[in-house]
């Protein structure tokens, strides 16, 4: 039997920090998260998460050797993720659904991957979603965040 493990993550939410994916201002003065998803929930998680959940299946042992686990914090369309946005930056964001080809058109540095990526989760969002549990996460790791615990410590970190 193989000793390995797979974790399969998600999205994670610091990249509206670090990676230029929070919300932009647009020529009409308002802000907008654009993702590719359509009306797709995405899993999502916070970053410190990930290793926090990989910590505690090594603590469960030999449990999950030679097993593909998946993690999430919570499941979230575009939508949800504003109106939380919102909320939590005292401002009005918006979800700008757009085509995975008008994504990866955008230009920027990453655009084809990212545009790629979104659009897997959304063509495939059953399967994508089935595999990545907030459940067997939060088993795994009790201190698991969902998007508003992430956003109370994290939105004034968000460039605007």
């Amino acid at each position: 039997m193989s000793r390995r493990r797979f974790l399969l993550t998600a999205f994670y939410w610091d990249n509206l920090i670090g990676f230029g994916l929070g919300p932009k201002k647009g020529p009409d003065g308002r802000y907008a998260i654009t993702f590719p998803l359509a009306d797709k929930a995405m899993p999502c998680i916070a970053a410190e998460d990930i290793g926090r959940c990989a910590y505690g299946i090594f603590k469960r042992g030999d449990e999950f050797i030679g097993q593909t686990v998946g993690i999430a914090g919570e499941h979230l369309t575009g939508e949800q993720m504003a109106e939380q946005l919102s909320s939590a930056l005292g401002t009005d964001v918006v979800y700008n659904a757009v085509t995975p080809e008008v994504y990866r058109s955008f230009g920027f540095p990453g655009a084809d991957d990212l545009g790629n990526m979104f659009q897997y989760k959304r063509d495939f969002s059953e399967e994508y979603r089935a595999v990545r549990n907030p459940a067997f996460a939060r088993s795994i790791n009790p201190r698991l965040q969902d998007f508003k615990t992430w956003l109370e410590a994290n939105a004034s970190r968000i460039p605007m």
